[in-house]
Formats: C-alpha cells, sequence, structure tokens
C-alpha cells in the first residue's frame, strides 16, 4: 500500500512567537515543520512601529532577565535585554522613592541587603522619624517588605504553584505585609507586571510575579518587541514560515487554508491568540482579556529619571507605569531625541492623550505641553485574563495529532508563551516518536536527537510529557 505524501510532519498554524519557539524544537528533532500566518509578518502581538527613526511597541509587555525561556528557547542567542534601573521607581505624595531588591536577593543576607536598602528611602522631612510619609511606610514596615521579597526570589515555582489560591488583591492584604507597602508599592507594582489594574489575577500568578522582579532585572528587547519573533524566524531554516496564508480548518492531519490549498501532515499544532485556536477548535476555552493603552511620546529634553521604571503609588491618573525607553533601549530614539512610553491599563479615558500628558506632567515634574505624540496603540484583548481558579500549566495535547500553545495555556506573558511552545513541542516529540524526520520520503539527515523524554502516559487530553527544566514561570 503506498504511503500517503506528507507535505510536512507537523504544520504549525501561527507564527507568535509560541509556535516559532515549537518549530525549533521540533527541527532540532529532525520533524519536518511548516509554519503558517494569516498576517504579512510573524510576531502576532509582538509588533514594533517604525516612525520617523523611532521604534514603537504596539502592546510592550515588560520581560524579566529572571524569565527561564529567554534562555532555553533555540533561536534567541543573539537576543539583547536592556535592562531598567534596578528596582522601580515610585512617585508617592509629590517625590519620588527608589524600591526593589539589590542583585542578590537570596538566603538571609539577601534579605538583610533588601531591608537596608528600602530603609534607606528619603522620608517626608515635615514628618518624625518613624512616621515616614512615603508609599513604603516607616523603616519597620519597609524591612519587612524586603524580606518578603527575599523570600519571594528564594521560593521554588512548585512551592509558590501549591498555595491556596485566590484573586491577588485580596490575597496582598491577608499576608501580613504593612498596608502602605501593599497599597503605594506591590499594588502598583503588580498591576505593571501583570496588566491586570484591578488585581482580579490568581494569587498564585501574581506569586509569580513577584518572584521574577525579586530575582531578576525587568528589562527591554534591544529594538523593540519585534525582536523576539524576528530572531526566532530568522533562525529557522528557509522558506519554514509562510505569510499571508489564512487557516480556516484543522484535522489531526490535514489543514485547510481559504486561498492556499490543503496542508497535509502528520500533527496540528494551532499556535495563534485565544480567540482565534476557539475559532478552529470549538469547545476550546477563550478567556477575558486585560485591554492596554501604549503612549508614545517625544521630546527634545528627557525627563531626569534616567533608566527607571515610573510608576504612581498615589494612582492619581490614566498612566500605570512609564519610562523614558530611550534611556533604557537608546536604539528606539534618533539620536538627540528621547521617546517617552507610559502604558495605561483597562479602558482608556476619553481624550486619552490629553489625560496621559496632565498625568506625565505630575510624575516627571515638568511640563509636557511641547512634547509631540507619536503614537497611540490600543489593544483590547491585549494579554488574556488569569482570574482564579488558573491552571498554568493547561493541556496543550487536545489529543494524538492535535495540539494547542499560547500564552492563554500557560500564564500570559512571554515566559508563558514561550514555555507552552516547550511543552507543545514536547508532546509532538514524544508522540511521534522523532528522532530524525517522520516524513519517509525525506532521505536520513543528520540531526541532534531529543532529550530523553519520560514514558508516554495515555492519549487523553491531559497525558502530556514531563514538564520541561523550570517548567513555570518566573513571572
Amino acid at each position: 500500500m503506498l504511503e500517503p505524501a506528507y507535505q510536512a510532519d507537523v504544520v504549525v498554524v501561527g507564527a507568535g512567537v509560541a509556535g516559532l519557539s515549537a518549530a525549533h524544537r521540533l527541527i532540532s528533532a529532525g520533524v519536518t515543520t511548516a509554519v503558517l500566518e494569516a498576517a504579512p509578518c510573524p510576531g502576532g502581538r509582538m509588533s514594533t512601529d517604525k516612525v520617523d527613526g523611532f521604534r514603537l511597541d504596539r502592546v510592550g509587555q515588560l520581560l524579566s532577565t529572571a524569565y527561564p525561556e529567554l534562555r532555553l528557547t533555540p533561536g534567541l542567542n543573539a537576543l539583547v535585554l536592556r535592562p531598567f534601573a534596578p528596582g522601580v521607581l515610585l512617585h508617592g505624595d509629590g517625590r519620588h522613592h527608589r524600591v526593589g531588591p539589590p542583585a542578590n536577593t537570596r538566603g538571609a543576607r539577601g534579605a538583610l541587603n533588601v531591608a537596608r536598602a528600602l530603609a534607606s528611602a528619603p522620608r517626608s522631612p515635615s514628618l518624625p522619624r518613624g512616621r515616614s510619609g512615603g508609599p513604603l511606610g516607616t523603616a519597620v514596615d519597609q524591612a519587612r517588605l524586603g524580606a518578603a521579597l527575599a523570600r519571594f526570589a528564594g521560593l521554588p515555582v512548585e512551592r509558590l504553584l501549591a498555595r491556596p489560591e485566590s484573586a491577588a488583591g485580596p490575597a496582598l492584604a491577608s499576608r501580613g505585609l504593612p498596608t502602605r507597602a501593599v497599597e503605594g508599592f506591590l499594588r502598583p507594582l503588580l498591576a505593571a507586571l501583570l496588566c491586570d489594574p484591578e488585581l482580579t489575577t490568581s494569587s498564585r500568578c501574581a506569586d509569580l510575579a513577584l518572584r521574577s522582579f525579586a530575582s531578576g532585572r525587568l528589562c527591554l528587547p534591544e529594538g523593540g518587541a519585534e525582536t523576539l519573533p524576528e530572531l526566532l524566524t530568522r533562525a529557522l531554516p528557509a522558506g519554514t514560515v509562510r505569510t499571508g496564508v489564512r487557516v480556516t480548518s484543522v484535522a489531526t492531519n490535514t489543514v485547510t487554508t481559504a486561498e492556499h490549498g490543503t496542508f497535509r501532515c502528520r500533527a496540528v499544532l494551532v499556535a495563534t491568540d485565544a480567540r482565534a485556536a476557539a475559532e478552529l477548535l470549538p469547545g476550546l476555552r477563550v478567556p477575558r482579556f486585560h485591554p492596554v493603552t501604549v503612549v508614545h511620546h517625544t521630546t527634545d529634553e528627557a525627563p531626569d529619571t534616567g533608566a527607571s521604571l515610573l510608576l504612581d503609588a498615589d494612582r492619581g491618573g490614566p498612566v500605570a507605569h512609564t519610562a523614558v525607553v530611550s534611556r533604557v533601549d537608546p536604539s528606539r530614539a534618533p539620536a538627540g531625541r528621547a521617546l517617552v512610553t507610559s502604558t495605561v491599563l483597562g479602558t482608556p479615558p476619553p481624550n486619552v492623550d490629553t489625560a496621559v500628558r496632565a498625568h506625565l506632567a505630575r510624575l516627571y515634574g515638568t511640563s509636557t505641553s511641547r512634547w509631540e505624540t507619536l503614537a497611540v496603540h490600543h489593544t483590547a484583548e491585549a494579554v488574556p485574563s488569569m482570574r482564579p481558579p488558573h491552571d498554568p500549566r493547561r493541556p496543550v495535547r487536545l489529543l494524538a495529532g492535535l495540539y494547542v500553545c499560547g500564552d492563554h495555556r500557560d500564564t500570559s506573558s512571554v515566559q508563558g508563551a514561550l514555555h507552552s511552545g516547550h511543552r507543545a513541542s514536547a508532546a509532538i516529540i514524544r508522540d511521534l516518536g522523532a528522532s530524525g524526520s517522520l516524513n519517509r520520503a525525506d532521505p536520513p539527515r543528520a540531526t541532534p536527537r531529543p532529550e530523553p523524554l519520560a514514558p508516554a502516559q495515555g492519549p487523553t487530553e491531559s497525558a502530556e510529557p514531563a514538564e520541561p527544566a523550570e517548567p513555570a514561570e518566573a513571572a
């Protein structure tokens, strides 16, 4: 009997970072792979506009140097991360306060270092010693907060995921931390990290975010968010990624497109956003989403906050966080110009640019009337919500031959997207028994063998391979 002709062992639908990272691992295991993308270019939500020499992210989620998958993902070896200044800069009571863990936060010595760093935050001269008017409270409050951050940095991910789960907001109030530190620092910090101003996110995911903050540095990819999908695409064999191909339906061994015919394969990985995945896979749950608005301004004279991420402890306006990103990553602005990027979480106010300018004037302590608006990007479905109960390891194997990945199957971050691709590729490799090309028409190729995987479970929806190293998220 003649064997059917396969165009690829695996067809990946969607060329975001989840699908591209999965394609890398599949090809490294000798699995012939085709990636189909409906848009004109890869990247999905990780896109960057070029305007008059500026590089402007459309969503621009914060990254962390503590994300394991940024180190583990093939194809990202050339990624350059540009860190913010250590910690964050808080604007509270009309002043700036720097807060955050130093580089070494592990162990008792790390906890002491954090406590000392936090206790050194400037106090309001109008209040007596011991009754700080800053957003962190008293020196004792700051020391307690510092010790808590140090503990987060040293906790294993598995222990965080085993904690009782509730919404992040109420969980913060029940942790025994000082009220002023919670309201003036942890709430605005977590809102920025999770893109969730109301802190409805699972407390476990919030704990992972705090662990990331305490053990790494917040950072941006050099050149803009699109750098990640560009690097991943460039490192794949020529012709692997095909753009402008709209997929209309999938099965375990075929992918049907609107204008490019049918692709035959041995397995299909749907790596689109959550809503597009549900259209191809009826019955897949579509989560709620957090809307994000990013406003980009330029000015001749940059505010004097350096490369800091600036948060509003008083939450007195629409801006959740802002930074002079050209100080963090000079490649994002032409010489002699400063790029100030600000993020509004939730539903933006009317006349958002006017409201943002007024808020930025207070945060930076300077007039913004002469600043030029470069772009206002609103993304209604920017970040999948992670309300409790949230499983950060939702199944990526739906049945033998049909798989799904993306940040909606893990945690809503770049780390979550990459890790879901890691899990999905491991499941496919194990199911197909790949140690070389599975396409019988192909000659044998000298390719690296995949890492040994655990014995297969039964073909149920939850049957997945053993989790890759550092399985959950560092935020």
